[in-house]
């Protein structure tokens, strides 16, 4: 049974008027091209549970076949949900074939059987040492991140190692160095980043950044880094024997650098002088080093298209935020807010330990939210609500019946939020929709649907009860946890993820019941980051759409990826093809970590998930100049008749997206999803110049499945049509065709009343319609 379907991309042509009622284009966001990630664990002596992913790009139709080793296992296409039980007590691998208009495409790369529900990858921890005040310190693999690093389309994972005397910003005393690993599935470390002495350790002072910020296939890694910083490739950064740590261990001179590294080598590919800037230490808000080196960062779609760096430092007092782009082997600065601009200041003291990104105002752009703040896409601010500092930070499309997204947070200062320390506001203006009256700190806050009876998250924080999205308490009792959502069992509702355990809310009880204890053995899973009780990572990383736990063992010999066994019913793209879900990935790191939450509402009552609006990109694939060539009318083509443009193209997708416009920078979606090589308007054409372009989708090609290639913008010229000139020798009936030389005017033909002895034209009834009029001086029309 398939409990979901939705309507992945729409396949057939669509014929539009191009003129009228073409459909607005945003750009397409640019993701990274996966495989099908399979996944295959033995559950009993005579099962296997497999899981693979289903693509945002895929099409409605697609079907699969599941493998065990050569034999496939399934007796007909699986057109459900993207897991499947093989009955079998063999040992073998795995691996699934798609399946398209009834045939069978080439096979995905094949998946062992794993004896338990995880992969250990293992570790290799650095050497402890001691600090210049006699303090010695060994090592945890602390917060991790994951992207793919070598565009093989399997995901790597980079681990952050934090020496045991890691530091609040509060606290003084030395810190060891903070190192950075990468790691592949199968155990292979692809390098190691040592930040060196003058970056400090803590929560709030390395966030790393792990994308793929040129679109090349390959992801980078960018974050802080100084003077003695060593990349993978053995390279010192600046000055080897550089220290500028204080006796008291903060670091609050010498140079800063942003630094953008080779995802593959380590070796670092750009290195320049960090921003947002230190500048003088007492104008962040005090002087012994606390505010100054709060920092955050996140991935924006800033551009609607390419990912963008956004870099943050500082939060209870100044805010500011600097974007970054690196492309084409350059970083370049994109824009800098700062709130101690003139007209900013109402955004000082509206940051988070966190920020969030995504589209909150419909224009295909992504904002940056910063707590009670948010930035506009352009480094404009967008609203500041004077709610003040929290903890806590969620953003999505939390209820569903209203339009856009929503923020749930908490907040820390009752002489800044005043009534409510807990609201739920609209995301793009930042007004509360409605608050939970609370006094002192609150300091965390949930939002997650784990109650089927109500549609769209419920809402809990550290004070009040359990909420609908609509502010309806729904009971005084809440889930003992606070933490973080995971999608891990076969229904819609997210489970809850603490520390070393995962729980599923029960509505009847009003209590959680344990779905799974992940701190004993098999699994032996630790977590980071003391009261906070973070995974190292939650994301989407194998198999179907739900969400596997990324974290170290106790004794930090391993990482361990822990995926569900559990069958589902539902058919959902892989969260990753979201974009949102994807950044928010990729940002979870940064400070106090929280759980990532995609651009639409995922939860019971949901409407099938929109169309992916998004690009994939593959290191790998062969060399590909424009996906249609041969195009009619050429390119530039000066006289294409006034009958309406037939587009023609040659090209070896399997369907294609067709654009028409009066301008380059005005493209509209004309077709959507069609196999066929030819457009025809639907609606005929003014004279004028015209622009196109034909993107290719590709389904089931062994190289690009999933793809979407954007074409290049061709131009074509509409004649003016022909004339036909008002002689009047019949009379005045203008749709008498003896009164004109080449029969009455149409939307085709110009028409021409010149001045003449006879009768002037008369529209005595109906409607006259005419390509062009020129009307002589002296000649009249009635």
């Amino acid at each position: 049974m398939t409990t979901l379907l939705p309507p992945l991309r729409t396949a057939g042509l669509a014929l539009l008027c191009w003129l009228f009622l073409a459909l607005p284009s945003q750009a397409q966001k640019i993701l990274e091209k996966l495989n099908r990630g399979v996944v295959a664990v033995r559950t009993s002596t005579s099962q296997v549970y497999v899981g693979w992913r289903l693509f945002g790009t895929d099409p409605a139709g697609i079907a699969f076949n599941v493998y065990r080793g050569a034999v496939k296992v399934n007796a007909t296409p699986i057109t459900g949900a993207t897991n499947f039980v093989d009955n079998t007590a063999a040992t073998a691998t795995y691996s699934v074939r798609p399946v398209l208009n009834g045939v069978e495409q080439a096979g995905s790369a094949t998946a062992p059987t794993l004896a338990q529900q995880f992969l250990r990858i293992p570790l290799q921890i650095p050497a402890g040492g001691t600090t210049p005040a006699g303090e010695s310190y060994t090592y945890s693999a602390n917060d991790c991140s994951t992207a793919d690093l070598d565009g093989d389309g399997e995901y790597e994972f980079v681990v952050k190692w934090d020496p045991s005397n890691s530091k609040d910003n509060s606290q003084s005393g030395y810190t060891g160095n903070v190192y950075l690993d990468a790691y592949k599935l199968n155990g292979t470390r692809l390098w190691r980043i040592d930040l060196g002495r003058n970056i400090r350790a803590g929560a709030h002072y390395t966030q790393l950044m792990v994308y793929d910020l040129d679109s090349d296939g390959k992801a980078e890694i960018a974050c802080k880094t100084a003077d003695a910083t060593v990349d993978g490739a053995g390279t010192v950064i600046g000055s080897a024997a550089a220290d500028y740590r204080t006796v008291n261990g903060y670091i609050l001179s010498g140079p800063e650098f942003l630094t953008v590294f080779n995802g593959q080598t380590g070796a670092a590919l750009a290195t320049t002088n960090y921003l947002p800037a230190r500048g003088t230490v007492a104008s962040w808000g005090d002087n012994y080093g606390n505010r100054v080196d709060r920092f955050v960062s996140a991935i924006a779609y800033l551009d609607g298209q390419h990912p963008s760096l956004v870099m943050g430092r500082g939060y209870y007092t100044r805010l500011v935020r600097a974007a970054w782009d690196w492309r084409n082997g350059q970083l370049t600065s994109r824009w800098v807010f700062d709130s101690n601009t003139p007209g900013n200041g109402a955004y000082a003291g509206q940051g988070n330990h966190q920020l969030t990104v995504g589209d909150v105002d419909g224009d295909g752009k992504d904002e940056v939210c910063n707590g009670a703040s948010a930035i506009d896409d352009d480094g404009t601010g967008l609203y500041a609500n004077g709610l003040g500092h929290g903890d806590a930070l969620h953003m999505g499309d939390l209820d569903p019946n209203r339009p856009g997204q929503e923020v749930w947070q908490c907040h820390e200062d009752p002489g800044a939020y005043g009534a409510y320390g807990l609201e739920f506001r609209d995301a793009r203006t930042g007004q509360p929709l409605w608050g939970v009256a609370t006094t002192g700190d609150v300091g965390r806050a949930q939002a997650s649907d784990i109650d089927p009876a109500y549609v769209g998250a419920e809402v809990w924080g550290s004070a009040g009860g359990l909420y609908t999205c609509t502010g309806t308490l729904i009971s005084a009792a809440k889930p003992a946890t606070v933490n973080f959502g995971l999608w891990w069992d076969g229904d819609l509702q997210r489970e809850l993820l603490d520390g070393d355990h995962i729980d599923k809310w029960n509505p009847a009880t009003s209590k959680i019941d344990r779905q799974l204890t992940i701190y004993a053995a098999p699994y032996n899973m630790g977590y980071n980051n003391s009261t906070k009780r973070n995974p190292g990572l939650s994301a989407d990383v194998l198999g179907d759409w739900r969400e596997e736990v990324i974290s170290r063992t106790t004794d930090n010999l391993y990482l361990v990826v822990l995926t569900t066994v559990i069958p589902t019913t539902y058919r959902l793209p892989t969260l990753m093809h979201d974009a949102q879900y994807r950044t928010q990935v990729a940002l979870q790191n940064s400070a106090y970590n929280q759980p990532p939450h995609p651009s639409y509402y995922l939860g019971g009552g949901m409407a099938p998930p929109p169309a992916a609006n998004i690009i994939l990109v593959n290191a790998n694939r062969a060399p590909l100049g424009s996906p249609a060539r041969n195009v009619s009318p050429a390119n530039g083509a000066p006289g294409v008749p006034p009958t309406g443009a037939v587009l023609t193209w040659q090209g070896a997708a399997s369907r294609y997206n067709v654009f028409l416009g009066s301008s380059p920078q005005a493209l509209q979606l004309v077709a959507e999803g069609t196999s066929q090589t030819s457009f025809t308007p639907a609606a005929p054409a003014a004279s004028g110049t015209y622009y196109w372009r034909v993107d290719a989708l590709y389904d089931g090609d062994a190289i690009r499945d999933g793809e979407t290639i954007a074409g290049t913008v061709w131009s074509f010229a509409v004649a003016p049509g022909t004339a036909t000139v008002w002689t009047g020798t019949l009379g005045n009936d203008w749709f008498a065709a003896g009164n004109w030389t080449a029969g009455v005017p149409t939307a085709t033909l110009d028409a021409l009343i010149p001045v003449v002895g006879t009768s002037y034209p008369l529209v005595a009834a109906g409607t006259a319609t005419v390509h062009s009029l020129t009307l002589a001086s002296g000649a009249t029309l009635s």
